[in-house]
């Protein structure tokens, strides 16, 4: 997916995440505060929940690692593994062991906030690239610009390094400096940027209105911080004369339960229900909505990425305040985490599936999703795959990079009269075009510098709200809804 919102990995913890998730804040019972502090397997699992038989099994097998292994042995490791063995042996994609460093990660992007530099990056052909500086931060001060490749950091390469040790590199304490070697597109050497880390606050809620004073909330992810955004951004609209609200969760992974409940009780009338939340006995906890509900409709655009907490927000607001769902099936993710970080006293904690939620009609989503009212696919352009630069694409050859350049072109308003990666005489007439448009050297063939041109303008087309063609139908649907309305 070529869109800022979606293909980027925060410079902070969002890599980390390794699934979508509910996460629901709970004290559970039973829970014992133990230490893993290097004193041997056993004393770190023993202590509840094991019979003497499996203590006596792992301790055995501790001994005999311990004992016979060929080198010195790090019982913290052996801890950590045994503990991530227990967690993978659940065959649940959402519970999962953190060791401290990924868990200070995990608990920043719930939080909202980190301290580093403030840019979204990706992985591309082993380098670390950047999407694009988040709005008012030290990068983006810096003049750190999308595609961007960090050859370096203080000095250190991180070429072929893992994404996550990479940005584990560039955070650091506020006030530190971050030099970074650049390599950018039409620059022969590389550049340096000496960028000091500050504390950042990751904008989960953006709005705009419509010249029809139809209001268009985008919500990335449900943080701690996003139903007092949310909230605000409401009001705001409100303020000016909001006559119906489009809500885009698309590509959302979800977030915390409480904060996806504050936000849906804004809509959904006294009394009726936002979610259902059943234990492991079938027991259900209802959340019932004490809020007042609004007179303007409502949409709600989806795809399938909207996952968890969005599809909670979406099942409250088409089951039980009305709203119109637009878009495409959502991810099917039905079941609640809690993170628990008090078990263990070294930083580390374990997130766990406790439950699962259901819609407030009685729906389990879960592997299914939620289908939308009106379904909505976006252009091909949306999804296409970035091109390889490392070859020139010219006439008569036949690849998949010259069907995603072709796919582009199209996108981008040239004429193609093809799409299948054979480069024919109209494919180079649409190349040319687009180079005399960009002030490129006119070749008709696909060098890198027209591969990255082609996919910057796709990105900023993208972008722009006009080619939107999921939020303008829904946009349309509440116009049409309020003109409805208004006729007697």
């Amino acid at each position: 997916m070529m869109r800022k919102r979606t293909v980027a990995l925060l410079v902070i913890a969002m890599m980390v995440l390794s699934s979508v998730l509910t996460l629901a804040f709970t004290s559970l019972p039973g829970i014992a505060r133990n230490a893993v502090n290097g004193q041997g397997l056993l004393a770190a699992l023993s202590g509840g929940g094991l019979s003497d038989q499996q203590q006596s099994k792992l301790s055995a097998a501790a001994k005999l690692i311990e004992s016979n292994y060929y080198q010195d042995v790090d019982s913290n490791k052996l801890v950590d593994g045994a503990i991530n063995g227990m967690m993978e042996a659940l065959g649940d994609p959402y519970s999962s062991y953190m060791a401290p460093e990924t868990a200070t990660q995990f608990s920043e992007s719930i939080a909202g906030s980190f301290t580093g530099i403030g840019a979204e990056v990706s992985q591309e052909d082993g380098n670390v690239v950047i999407v694009s500086p988040i709005k008012g931060s030290p990068a983006e001060k810096a003049g750190l610009r999308p595609k961007d490749i960090i050859v370096s950091i203080n000095g250190e390469s991180l070429a072929g390094v893992d994404l996550n040790d990479a940005v584990n590199k560039i955070r650091g304490k506020k006030g530190t400096t971050a030099t970074l070697e650049i390599k950018r597109s039409g620059s022969s050497n590389t550049l340096d940027f000496k960028i000091v880390r500050d504390d950042i606050d990751v904008e989960t809620v953006t709005s705009r209105m419509t010249d029809d004073k139809i209001g268009v909330i985008t919500v990335t992810q449900f943080s701690m911080n996003t139903a007092e955004r949310f909230d605000a951004e409401v009001k705001k609209l409100e303020g000016e004369g909001m006559k119906g609200l489009v809500i885009d969760v698309r590509n959302n992974p979800g977030g915390v339960l409480s904060v996806v409940i504050d936000m849906a009780e804004q809509f959904v009338p006294n009394g009726k229900l936002i979610v259902q939340v059943e234990d492991k006995a079938g027991k259900r906890d209802e959340t019932k909505s004490k809020g007042k509900g609004v007179k303007y409709p409502i949409a709600v655009v989806t795809n399938g990425g909207s996952a968890s907490a969005s599809e909670i927000l979406a099942g409250a607001l088409k089951q039980s305040a009305g709203a119109t769902l637009y878009g495409e099936t959502t991810y099917g993710k039905g079941t609640v985490q809690t993170s628990m970080d008090n078990i263990f006293n070294d930083g580390s904690l374990i997130k766990i599936t406790i439950a699962k939620w259901l819609t407030p009609n009685g729906d389990w989503i879960h592997k299914k999703g939620i289908k939308p009212d009106v379904k909505i696919a976006p252009p091909d352009y949306f999804t296409v795959t970035p091109i390889n630069k490392e070859k020139t694409l010219k006439y008569d050859m036949n690849n998949s990079d010259i069907k995603s350049a072709q796919i582009m072109l199209d996108g981008l308003g040239y004429t193609v009269d093809r799409k299948d990666g054979y480069f024919d005489r109209d494919t180079e007439t649409a190349v040319k075009s687009f180079q005399t448009k960009q002030k490129l050297k006119v070749t008709g063939a696909i060098d890198e510098k027209t591969a990255t041109a082609l996919e910057v303008a796709l990105v900023e087309h993208i972008q722009d709200p006009q080619y939107d063609v999921q939020i303008n139908k829904a946009i349309a649907g509440v116009e049409k809804q309020i003109s409805t309305t208004k006729t007697p």
